[in-house]
C-alpha cells in the first residue's frame, strides 16, 4: 500500500531525507517554517503544506526532523499545529535528536490523542543522509516498526530495533557520546603532533593507514587538512546533544567523566563562534588552548 508521507523540517538532514523518499516513488508533502527551504523539493515533485495542521490532515505517516523539543512542541501544539488537525496522521515518527525523558513525555502526549509514536533518530550526518546510508535507531511498537521498514530503508541502509519508545533516543545518546569522544580524540592527537612539528597530512596518513582508520576519520580528513569546516553535523548540535547525554546520565546514574569534559569543550566552541561549523571544528578550540 502506498502511504502519503508528511515531512516536517527541511534542515541539513531533512531536505535530503525527504528527497530520498521522493526518489523511491513515495507521495510526499513537506512543511518548513521558512517556506523557501521547501522550494527544491517542490520542484522535485513534493507537495508543500501551508501549516503543520494541513500536513497532518493529508498524511498517513508524519515524520519530524527538527532541532529539539521546543521546535517539536511548537509544531505539535501550536494554534495551527499538527494536533490542531481535524484528522491527523495516526503515526508520527520522530527522527529528531531529543532526550529519552522528552521522548517518554511525547509518547504519553500522543497516546492521549490516539497517535502512535515511533521514536527513530538516526546515526549519520549530511553525506549519509544524501546517499540514503543512515542507520535508523527505531523504537516503539515492534509490529509498527516492522511495517514501516520500507519507509526507513528509503532513508538508510539499516534499521536497528531498540525496544519500547525512548530506547531509540537512548541509543542516539549512546552513539553521539562515542562520536564526540572519537572526534575530539583525533583532534587532540593532531594538536599534539602538530605542536611537535609533524604536518597534519602525515599524522592523518598514519592514522588512516592502520587499525585506527575508520569511516568517521576518513570523512573528516579533508576538513582537518584544510582547517575549513563546512557543516555536515554542526558543532552547535553536538553541544546540544551532549547536554541531553549529560541530563540522561544524571537521571540514570551513569558515569560519563569524558562526556562531562567534552560537553564543556564543545561549549567553548560555541563561545568562539564555531557553532555553525562542523563539529570537527573542536580542533580550533584545542588550537586556541595551546600555550602561545
Amino acid at each position: 500500500m502506498t502511504r502519503k508521507i508528511g515531512f516536517v523540517g527541511m534542515g541539513i538532514m531533512g531536505q535530503p531525507m525527504a528527497q530520498n523518499l521522493l526518489n523511491k516513488g513515495n507521495k510526499v508533502m513537506v512543511y518548513n517554517r521558512t517556506r523557501e527551504k521547501t522550494d527544491s523539493l517542490a520542484q522535485a515533485g513534493a507537495l508543500v503544506a501551508s501549516t503543520p495542521a494541513e500536513l497532518a490532515n493529508w498524511s498517513d505517516v508524519l515524520i519530524m526532523m527538527l532541532t529539539g523539543p521546543d521546535a517539536i512542541d511548537n509544531m505539535l501544539f501550536g494554534a495551527t499545529g499538527i494536533l490542531a488537525a481535524e484528522n491527523p496522521a495516526h503515526i508520527i515518527i520522530n527522527m529528531s535528536t531529543v532526550s529519552p525523558a522528552y521522548t517518554k513525555y511525547l509518547n504519553i502526549a500522543l497516546e492521549e490523542e490516539t497517535i502512535i509514536l515511533i521514536d527513530a533518530p538516526v546515526s549519520g550526518s549530511k553525506k549519509p543522509a544524501e546517499e540514503g546510508l543512515l542507520v535508523v535507531l527505531a523504537s516503539g511498537p515492534e509490529e509498527k516498526v516492522t511495517e514501516l521498514d520500507p519507509l526507513f530503508m528509503a532513508l538508510g541502509k539499516k534499521v536497528v530495533y531498540c525496544g519500547e519508545a525512548g530506547l531509540g533516543s537512548c541509543m542516539k545518546m549512546t552513539i553521539n557520546l562515542l562520536l564526540s569522544i572519537m572526534m575530539e580524540g583525533l583532534c587532540e592527537a593532531l594538536n599534539l603532533g602538530e605542536r611537535c612539528g609533524l604536518p597534519a597530512e602525515t599524522i592523518l596518513d598514519t592514522v588512516l593507514s592502520g587499525p585506527l582508520g575508520c569511516g568517521l576519520f576518513n570523512l573528516k580528513e579533508p576538513m582537518l587538512k584544510s582547517n575549513d569546516y563546512p557543516p555536515q553535523f554542526p558543532l552547535k548540535h553536538m553541544a546540544k546533544d551532549l547536554r541531553f547525554v549529560m541530563q540522561t546520565a544524571d537521571e540514570i546514574g551513569a558515569a560519563t567523566p569524558l562526556g562531562h569534559a567534552l560537553f564543556q569543550l564543545y561549549r567553548q566552541g560555541l563561545g568562539r563562534d564555531l557553532g555553525d561549523m562542523d563539529f570537527a571544528a573542536v580542533k580550533k578550540v584545542l588550537d586556541g588552548m595551546n600555550d602561545t
